[in-house]
């Protein structure tokens, strides 16, 4: 599971999951049995050994009070992993919602929505499935027909509304593009336009973009790179 706050991945994963490339990559490693959780910790790319449910409901406290700016991005490895994402989303009122990526060729589809790239996505309609909402968001906001692939993976965001915390759950999935004769950015969503880019040039336009997006595109290339293998 990851949770991004205010643009910062907060991941949970299971303790054994983590491989030693991984761990090195890490500005600071801190064993929770060994050492309590104090927001001090939370600088540049952290891992925390041994969470558990407490732990992860401490550290999300520390950063709803404030995000410290150098922090890159948070990792609790746990034996718990499903508890401690259970306990999580508990917090919370989760919305839910779904987005993709349409493929045409070589090339994927791209959005600019207030002044960054992104990707269609958009919240379930009552009684609506994550595939058909993922289907049904894309031809509203840039009037392309695509047709479902894959899952990609799945993304969690924070944000309050009307003084409620919420989770909003967003699901992934990779299209093909059936018909895009009627390409249009939806203006009252303040798209402002809609451009196909291969792999390789949406290198740069991501560095405008947000970290759940970047996930997103790089979970794609990991799973298309597994297939290729």
């Amino acid at each position: 599971m990851i949770i991004f706050f205010d643009d910062r991945p907060f991941r949970i994963v299971r303790t054994n999951q983590l491989t030693a490339a991984e761990t090195s990559d890490f500005d600071l490693i801190v064993d929770l049995r060994l050492e309590k959780l104090q927001k001090s910790m939370l600088t540049g790319h952290v891992l925390f050994l041994n969470a558990n449910s407490t732990t992860a409901i401490q550290a999300i406290g520390l950063l709803e009070k404030e995000i410290p700016k150098q922090m890159l991005s948070i990792t609790m490895a746990t034996r718990e992993k499903a508890d401690v994402e259970e306990k999580v989303k508990g917090l919370y009122k989760v919305i839910k919602a779904a987005g993709g990526v349409v493929v045409k060729g070589d090339k994927w589809l791209f959005m600019f929505r207030r002044k960054k790239w992104d990707l269609p996505k958009g919240k379930l309609d009552k009684g609506e499935n994550s595939k058909n909402a993922a289907i049904r968001e894309i031809e509203e906001e840039t009037g392309v027909k695509a047709i479902v692939r894959d899952k990609i993976c799945t993304t969690w965001h924070t944000y309050t509304m009307n003084n409620s915390r919420i989770l909003k759950r967003t699901k992934w999935y990779l299209f093909d593009c059936l018909d895009d004769s009627k390409m249009s950015p939806q203006e009252e969503e303040q798209i402002e336009k809609l451009e196909w880019y291969t792999s390789a040039e949406a290198k740069s336009i991501l560095i405008n973009s947000f970290s759940s997006i970047r996930y997103v595109v790089d979970s794609l290339k990991k799973n298309q790179n597994l297939k290729e293998q």
